[in-house]
């Protein structure tokens, strides 16, 4: 505090005073700033964690369906319900409609029926003694199941012996899926399906096996997956032509805990995924996903895996793929083009949103909403319609966004989330626009992340790869396993059919076992189809 009498008499001195408070005020202030931006950036950290830990996963905005109520209104609520219910006059009993019956839906046709024949005990009327003619029948179905049973097929092969020269003569052995196992294709494939299809953790399956009266170990199942896995290898090389053969994929990752051998702890290992889907614009070529795992998260990896793609990939702000979309000499087109994703600049917004009710985070997610109605409107039209749309009604929105988005980030602390939020859209808006110059590409990645959730239920039961070589061949197995779910087909009748055949088919036609090409010869119920549609 100052004290009048410490004040100098000399207009100079007054000013070099003034001077040193303004600057110490001015530092007061930045300091301030800075620890707010600091308190604000921590509570939105926490916000995050704690939704991330118990929130929703969905990005839905409250108020987009029913809003809750308070305890008063609900209160309020349920005692109006009661007023109004007593307020209907009773419905004498006569007159009290009776109920519809319960109609279940038939059972599908393709389950094997065993016909139960009760007859009546007496063979003659219980009343008088007459003859019993037949009137008709009543039929009702039950359901039952039976738990996993194993059948053995024992191979006899008997020898012959010429009775003249004495040359023996005998049948060749059929060939197995894995040479010197008693593994049969849909023992293989039961097995394969539920650890990479159901995401069973191998010791399940002996337990389950085990109530069954077969005694497995987990190290002959782990077996019996990297021996499949190498007969499968093959298979899934060309189903990455065919994936990387396409004009645009859309390629994620996701990060799974590998055993480090020797340290008795887990290290950070990445499946990436490459997906090329074209149902959204009408596309006759089959759906297809293609893996691949990698020990680190290094770019070196995505670099390999599309070393030899060109077209256009759609994918999150990874920096590892820039590389991807550099010329490689001046004047020249990259070989990739980058398709941004919508999704991933509207959650740096809808996480604020969320953490601190910013209304300009609120603002944005509207306009980016806008962006999503057109999408709506354009679903299964063909890709010219599409682009129509998407330059008649979502290049103006876009237009205004940008705008909007120059002119707010102009105004905010470049340190700030919010800018964070402003700038990560900003700085891809080319990439960002680009979907709208083709009716194929899409707004968002969701393609690709939908891609990795059945393998985020894996990851939480089985929680770990035993080793890289574990990675890749569970990327060899997924691939077959959701490819054949982006198809309708089911997985362990598919690779069933693989594995008896795979071994003795001639690998320059490898082609001819993808799983669209074998869908015809698979039996499958039409039921099963559907199903897997729903």
């Amino acid at each position: 505090m100052l004290d009048i009498n410490t004040l100098p008499n000399n207009v100079e001195g007054l000013k070099r005073l003034v001077i040193e408070h303004h600057a110490a005020a001015k530092a007061k202030d930045i300091e301030l700033r800075e620890q707010r931006m600091v308190i604000e950036h921590l509570r939105f950290q926490l916000a995050k964690l704690r939704r991330a830990r118990f929130g929703q996963s969905s990005e839905q905005l409250e108020g987009a369906g029913q809003l809750p109520m308070t305890f008063e209104e609900l209160r309020a609520a349920v005692a109006e319900a009661q007023r109004q219910a007593e307020a209907v006059p009773e419905i004498p009993a006569a007159q009290t409609p009776k109920g519809k019956p319960v109609r279940r839906k038939k059972l599908p046709e393709h389950f094997e029926r065993i016909p139960l024949l009760l007859e009546p005990e007496a063979c003659a009327c219980p009343d008088c003694g007459g003859t019993l003619k037949e009137l008709g029948k009543d039929e009702a179905e039950i359901l039952e199941v039976k738990t996993v049973t194993f059948k053995v097929t024992k191979v006899i092969r008997p020898k012959k012996r010429c009775v003249k020269c004495a040359t023996i003569v005998q049948a060749p052995a059929p060939s197995r899926p894995i040479q010197k196992s008693f593994a049969g294709a849909s023992l293989l494939a039961l097995v394969l399906t539920w650890k990479y299809g159901f995401a069973l953790p191998l010791y399940r399956q002996c337990q389950i096996f085990a109530h069954a009266g077969l005694t497995l170990s987990r190290t002959t199942l782990m077996q019996w997956v990297g021996g499949s896995a190498d007969l499968l290898g093959p298979l899934v090389a060309a189903l990455a032509k065919y994936v990387l053969s396409a004009s645009n994929i859309n390629g994620d990752d996701t990060p799974f805990r590998v055993l480090a051998p020797g340290t008795g702890k887990t290290k950070r290992g990445h499946m990436w995924t490459y997906v090329r889907d074209g149902t959204a614009w009408g596309s006759t070529d089959p759906p297809a996903v293609w893996y691949q795992y990698s020990p680190t998260w290094h770019a070196k990896h995505p670099l390999k895996h599309l070393a030899r793609f060109t077209g256009k990939l759609q994918a999150d702000g990874y920096a590892g793929f820039e590389a991807l979309f550099i010329p490689s000499s001046p004047g020249v087109p990259a070989r990739v083009e980058e398709i941004s994703c919508w999704a991933h600049s509207r959650r740096y917004f809808f996480e604020l949103y969320v953490a601190v009710k910013s209304p300009t985070a609120k603002e944005a997610l509207d306009r980016i909403g806008a962006l999503y109605q057109v999408e709506d409107y354009i679903r299964g039209c063909s890709p010219e319609d599409r682009r129509a749309a998407r330059q008649k009604y979502a290049v103006p929105l876009l237009d205004a966004m940008h705008a909007w988005m120059v002119e707010t980030v102009s105004q905010l602390d470049s340190k700030s989330n919010l800018a964070i939020a402003f700038n990560y859209s900003l700085n891809r808006w080319e990439a960002l626009c680009r979907y709208t110059q083709d009716g194929r590409l899409e707004i968002d990645n969701t393609i690709a992340e939908r891609s990795i959730r059945g393998m985020g239920i894996g990851r939480r039961n089985f929680l770990f790869f035993g080793s890289d070589s574990g990675g890749e061949r569970a990327a060899i197995i997924y691939s077959l396993v959701e490819t054949c779910k982006l198809n309708n087909i089911d997985p362990q009748r598919y690779l069933q059919y693989v594995l008896e055949r795979i071994a003795d088919h001639p690998i320059n036609r490898i082609n001819e076992l993808l799983p669209w090409n074998v869908a015809d010869k698979l039996n499958q119920p039409e039921q099963v189809t559907k199903a897997l549609a729903a």
